[in-house]
């Protein structure tokens, strides 16, 4: 009994300690966000210091040279991320339908070849793709930014996992009631895998919102810019202060967990199905 009791405390201290080492950079962006540069740069750091420099998120909305430029941006990250978190969703569920539901010669081999891409690290490929788009007039078009990342061999992965154990009775009924293929993936499949949905959309988006390496290749025209230029760009630029580097940072944040507080419902009790199913 006391040697449960021990490992329990043991459990709970190191989930905690992991807790805080997540959430401290979290606080320490939004406390500087209202702080002056000298007093973010104090050591020890002054975790309530009592100041409120609204002004920083003034500085970082409006920008040095006061063009508004970070509002374009966000529309920019806001429009490419959900974009692309759609078609990956839609892509990725209906390639996992199709391989989890339906037999055909090679479906395996399919399925390897799909899983052996996540192997090769995309800057392995990112040179190649950006002469693809180059030749193809996408450079400097949101069209660039969102069409060579709609597939997701993760995502085909997952799915094609969450869809295995899909009753297939529900689709052999619809059948029966001379529901087309594609009915079946659109009004039966789709609707009833909201947990697997939900949980690839955040790390769809998640993944879009914070691409730097990408929308620093393909866009050039400061219009276009996503929210990871336009902070690189801000926070190298001379009369940028660290409370608004820290502000432009915290606003970005706020869609990420807007997003993941809206769906917690749906992510949660996919992330539990998937651990009963490893059961």
């Amino acid at each position: 009994m006391r040697q449960s009791i021990f490992v329990d405390i043991l459990i709970w201290f190191f989930l905690i300690v992991f807790a805080l080492f997540i959430v401290l950079p979290i606080v320490f962006m939004f406390t500087a966000s209202i702080m002056s540069s000298k007093n973010i740069m104090k050591i020890p750091y002054p975790w309530i210091s009592g100041e409120f420099r609204w002004q920083n998120y003034w500085q970082a909305i409006r920008g040095n040279d006061g063009k508004f430029f970070y509002l374009r941006s966000i529309w920019n990250s806001f429009l490419v991320a959900s974009l692309t978190t759609v078609g990956t969703v839609l892509l990725s569920s209906l390639t996992g339908y199709g391989l989890a539901k339906y037999k055909f010669r090679g479906r395996t081999f399919v399925l390897m070849m799909i899983l052996s891409t996540m192997m090769i690290p995309f800057e392995a490929i990112m040179i190649p793709l950006y002469l693809i788009i180059t030749r193809m007039g996408m450079q400097d078009t949101y069209s660039g930014l969102i069409i060579p990342l709609l597939m997701s061999a993760f995502g085909v992965f997952m799915m094609r996992q969450y869809l295995l154990t899909f009753p297939d009775e529900l689709i052999d009924a619809a059948r029966i009631d001379g529901t087309t293929e594609f009915g079946i993936y659109w009004k039966i499949v789709l609707p009833n895998s909201l947990p697997a949905v939900a949980t690839l959309a955040i790390l769809t988006f998640r993944s879009q919102w914070d691409n730097l390496l990408w929308p620093l290749l393909v866009i050039q025209s400061p219009e276009k810019k996503t929210i990871p230029l336009y902070i690189i760009q801000f926070a190298t630029e001379k009369y940028t202060n660290e409370g608004a580097m820290m502000a432009a940072a915290a606003i970005a944040s706020i869609p990420m967990f807007i997003l993941f507080f809206a769906l917690t419902k749906y992510f949660l009790s996919g992330a539990e199905l998937f651990a009963a199913r490893k059961d």
